[in-house]
């Protein structure tokens, strides 16, 4: 039987709450806001990251992840509220006596100096000697497969792959204990972009290093983090593994921006188009019933499920390795995704069938 998620969240305008990383604690803000003038960019942020984290930051435009990230990098002063590194409080100290490092978006490298030089750039600044920059130099570009004869390449002469890669090089290069990423792949072509996904998320295992990543990118979010968090008008609406917040999303807005959804009002007028067998749905439930399009399934001849719902096939759209189908019900539109091999045998403008398991769907009381 689907039941709703207790709903442990705070009062409206607060972040719903996040166990805490069973690891070791790196991280700690506490109460974090800031404004500007008369307005609000970040209110009441409090959240703990774990050693060796990988979490990501995503929200829509203004939602205040770029002030939190900037804050936490130490471009940025609070208003209110408290930073801790290990326990010690950083939220005054400046960004170049942070044991942090910043990846930003335009990369920032030195175009008219060699790969080797820019890598080596953090560590000239410390004052570490050129026998000991350089050794560190062409460890890193072995951790970021650049070919050792790269070292005296200039940067004009790399890809934007390659950028990429000398970039996370030179941030590593003083062994920061956190790395914040700020959009870093999002000027780059989807093929490029989708490589390096997988190998920021490969270098993050590999070097156990904490990384906190904002993005606008929902693929990038799901593909390389432990945890994600979604902010909403400066605070965090839900923080979880990219698998709950999928698909135990806690109120309507985390399961719209997540994706592409489906959602049942489960009230005494909700019509005849939704059928739910006994014991499908928690009789006490009130709220939306969510059907994510790939949970829905069209329903031949015979065949019943506990969760039903009628409609007319209205279209189809290729998606490449699935097909996604519209389906217009009493409930409004439906939206469908099935494997190629799993084509529905009517055809548009048909009435169709669609069922769903409740292990399957998710009961939103947060609507």
């Amino acid at each position: 039987m689907l039941q709703s998620v207790p709903d442990d969240s705070k009062p409206e305008g607060a972040q719903a709450p996040s166990a805490a990383p069973a690891r070791e604690t790196i991280l700690t803000i506490a109460g974090l806001r800031k404004t500007f003038g008369r307005f609000t960019a970040l209110n009441g942020i409090d959240l703990k990251v774990a050693q060796g984290e990988f979490l990501t930051i995503v929200g829509p435009s203004g939602s205040g992840k770029t002030t939190l990230i900037r804050i936490l990098a130490g471009m940025e002063e609070p208003t209110e509220g408290a930073i801790l590194l290990r326990n010690k409080r950083i939220e005054k100290v400046p960004a170049n006596q942070r044991p942090t490092c910043m990846v930003f978006q335009s990369l920032a490298l030195f175009p008219h100096r060699s790969v080797g030089e820019n890598i080596e750039f953090p560590l000239k600044i410390q004052g570490a000697n050129r026998t000991s920059r350089k050794a560190r130099a062409l460890e890193l570009m072995e951790l970021l497969r650049l070919p050792a004869e790269y070292y005296t390449k200039g940067i004009h002469e790399c890809s934007g792959g390659e950028r990429q890669r000398i970039a996370l090089a030179r941030a590593l290069a003083f062994d920061p204990e956190i790395l914040f990423f700020d959009e870093p792949l999002s000027a780059l072509d989807y093929r490029l972009r989708k490589t390096l996904e997988k190998e920021l998320k490969d270098l993050h295992s590999r070097t156990g290093k904490t990384f906190v990543y904002i993005t606008h990118s929902l693929e990038e979010a799901m593909v390389m983090s432990d945890r994600i968090a979604i902010m909403r008008a400066g605070h965090f609406e839900q923080i979880g593994t990219p698998n709950d917040i999928y698909t135990r999303p806690r109120s309507r807005f985390v399961a719209e921006f997540m994706g592409e959804v489906n959602l049942f009002p489960l009230t005494p007028g909700h019509g005849s188009a939704l059928r739910l067998a006994p014991g499908a749905v928690d009789a006490m439930a009130d709220g939306l019933l969510m059907a994510r399009p790939e949970v829905l399934r069209f329903l031949s001849a015979g065949q019943s499920a506990p969760v039903e719902i009628d409609g007319m096939l209205e279209a189809e759209y290729n998606l490449g390795g699935r097909l996604q189908y519209a389906v217009n019900t009493g409930l409004g539109p439906v939206s469908v995704e099935v494997l190629r091999d799993r084509r529905p045998a009517a055809s548009i403008g048909a009435q169709v069938r669609l069922g769903a398991d409740p292990a399957d769907c998710h009961l939103i009381s947060d609507a």
